[in-house]
């Protein structure tokens, strides 16, 4: 049967970058590993072979190159048998999900030199990143809060105290790696360094698996935690909470929770960076011969003075009566926006004394209406030329 497209079987398009191929690759390979497909584990590993072939191609510059030029007759021979000889072929979760993902965690370095040897013994894992979304108001992200959250997380099992073995019983050591956690293997003239297919890199093996977390060490749980949300905070702002993720494996450090700040919609005001704005109704008659009139801040209430014949959408700038931004920098200011309304429910009696008053009225009083009109003559002219 012909051999399928490296990037067909990854899911990636040609112009794919190395981050987005490394990461389809820990996505499928978690998918098809065989400790996870129990029911149906031969098709399984056919499947995680051809994901472990497509990325050692794509993941390589110089074999990509060839591929993309050539097909898989510029590469035949290049693509490494991942399970084909030797001891074992799958490598643990840990090698798909750890570190930097890289098949230099797979292979190792050859002819038994560099980093990662077998006598380095079981490597450490950092725990997953995990995200959180916080709403919060807009008077708690300008002037800061403090809160508590509640959070679904991996910590240790407390019964088994991370270890995965049972009460009464301890991992032992693999006797494959010796607890190394990695194998030696020839493949040719030269050997390369493997997970060890037995304890899956952790260098020990569970006979007596905890039953609260079934021999992984680690369970789910509801984690509730304090926050501190810090003053001029905005939407899309992060919090970093450290060591508040996912355990860790192999004694590796826990991830890390990022608290995303969501800043709910305000019944007043509307915020653009350090600024807030707001509309003021004003009613005809204070527009027309001014007052003063009182406007909400998020720190109290302030006297705004209209002056007589003020218009509609006229902006007033109250300086320092913004936010102050949580990087530093210089308060923001509040912009009202005056909005005449026009008086609604008149008796007879106010509509009569409104005719009258309009009456009274010449070109001068209506500026702006005036202006509109000649603009309005001179289209209708240019139309009928």
């Amino acid at each position: 049967m012909a051999e399928r497209d490296y990037y067909e079987v990854l899911g990636v398009s040609k112009t794919a970058t190395q981050d987005e191929i490394r990461k389809a690759y820990r996505r499928l390979a978690g998918k098809y590993h065989p400790d996870r497909n129990a029911d149906d584990k031969e098709a399984a590993e056919e499947k995680f072979k051809e994901v472990q072939k497509a990325y050692e191609i794509l993941s390589d510059e110089e074999k990509k190159a060839a591929y993309d030029r050539f097909g898989h007759a510029g590469v035949n021979g290049q693509a490494g048998g991942f399970g084909g000889g030797g001891q074992g072929g799958f490598g643990g979760f840990e090698d798909i999900f750890g570190g930097n993902g890289g098949f230099s965690d797979i292979f190792g370095d050859f002819f038994g030199g560099g980093r990662g040897g077998a006598s380095s013994g079981p490597r450490a894992y950092r725990g997953d990143d995990i995200g959180y979304q916080l709403d919060v108001t807009l008077e708690e992200a300008v002037f800061g809060t403090t809160t508590r959250i509640t959070v679904p997380t991996t910590v240790h099992c407390h019964y088994c105290n991370g270890t995965g073995a049972a009460e009464g019983s301890e991992p032992v050591t693999c006797p494959t790696c010796h607890g190394a956690g990695q194998v030696r293997v020839s493949q040719g003239f030269f050997s390369v360094q493997q997970t060890c297919p037995d304890c899956h890199g952790r260098g020990k093996k569970i006979t007596n698996p905890c039953k609260h977390c079934h021999g992984t060490g680690n369970v789910k749980k509801n984690k509730t935690l304090e926050v501190k949300v810090p003053a001029g905070v905005d939407t899309g702002d992060r919090i970093r909470l450290s060591g508040e993720g996912e355990a860790g494996e192999n004694g590796g450090p826990n991830g890390d929770l990022y608290v995303q700040i969501r800043v709910k919609k305000h019944a007043i005001f509307t915020r653009e960076n350090e600024n807030l704005y707001c509309e003021v109704p004003v009613s005809f008659t204070t527009a027309a011969l001014g007052g003063e009139i009182e406007v909400p801040t998020l720190d109290g209430r302030v006297n705004l003075k209209i002056p007589a014949e003020t218009q509609t959408d006229r902006v007033f700038r109250l300086r320092g009566k913004g936010v102050k931004p949580v990087r530093g920098g210089a308060q923001g200011d509040l912009y009202c926006t005056i909005k005449v309304e026009t008086p609604v429910k008149l008796s007879n009696e106010q509509k009569d004394m409104l005719r009258k008053f309009g009456e009274t009225l010449g070109e001068n009083h209506a500026p702006k209406q005036n202006s509109w009109l000649d603009k309005a003559k001179r289209f209708f002219e240019d139309l009928g030329k």
